[in-house]
């Protein structure tokens, strides 16, 4: 029986968090080929060099596409853009994939998606239909929603937002956020080995804040940044 093979692409640790459970399931389908496809910040040591922790999760990867993601200047991201369809084509042309698999919006996906859609390899995209109104991200995401050919929405509001983009109807399924998913297969730490890890005490009241970077953005990111400190402080 001939697989299906599948190239998953994941460049940075953010998709790889979405795709864990995805790939491990996948792998376990006989009739699907999985090839696990790192690139972008996973192989930057500026980023944390996030592909040890793939290799602890003991995730089989496949092939490899390096980008410089160490600057992000507007002439930089092109260049690195340019860079990404380079190195997809030539892996996607290797490999020969049936179809390719890819999560969001960040420029890495942008680059392996214009590389399978102008090879005609069919892609399926994970979190299509989102909005982040002011960022470079929503742009992206809407090119990659439009190469592809089918669509995993993580709701109704998202599913009808790629229809108005044109996809057609029969494609496009709410199959909810996978990251959710993952929650309920987590193993979690308790207080005692949580505070072990994290090196901290907690007290009776505890704060925490996460603040999303805006992608080539790093001035408003700056100013994101000084304005969350001043309202904690006050």
């Amino acid at each position: 029986m001939k697989k299906l093979k599948i190239s998953i692409i994941s460049g940075s640790r953010a998709e790889y968090g979405i795709l864990y459970w995805i790939i491990k399931d996948l792998r376990t389908v006989k009739k699907f080929k999985i090839n696990f496809i790192v690139s972008g910040s996973h192989l930057s040591k500026n980023f944390g060099y996030t592909i040890k922790q793939i290799k602890e999760d003991k995730i089989e990867i496949n092939e490899k596409v390096f980008i410089n993601v160490e600057k992000d200047t507007i002439l930089d991201i092109n260049k690195s853009i340019a860079q990404g369809i380079i190195g997809f084509t030539k892996v996607f042309i290797n490999n020969k994939p049936d179809l390719i698999m890819l999560v969001g919006d960040r420029f890495e996906t942008f680059s392996a998606a214009i590389s399978a859609y102008t090879l005609r390899i069919p892609i399926t995209h994970i979190h299509g239909g989102e909005i982040t109104q002011g960022a470079y991200d929503e742009g992206f995401r809407h090119s990659i929603t439009k190469m592809s050919h089918i669509h995993f929405a993580s709701n109704k509001i998202h599913k009808k937002r790629i229809i108005q983009l044109g996809e057609n109807s029969k494609n496009v399924y709410v199959v909810g956020a996978p990251g959710i998913d993952n929650i309920y297969r987590l193993k979690l730490y308790n207080k005692i080995s949580l505070e072990k890890k994290l090196k901290i005490k907690f007290v009776s009241r505890n704060l925490l804040i996460t603040l999303h970077s805006e992608t080539l953005n790093t001035e408003k990111n700056i100013s994101n940044i000084n304005n969350l400190i001043e309202a904690i402080n006050t």
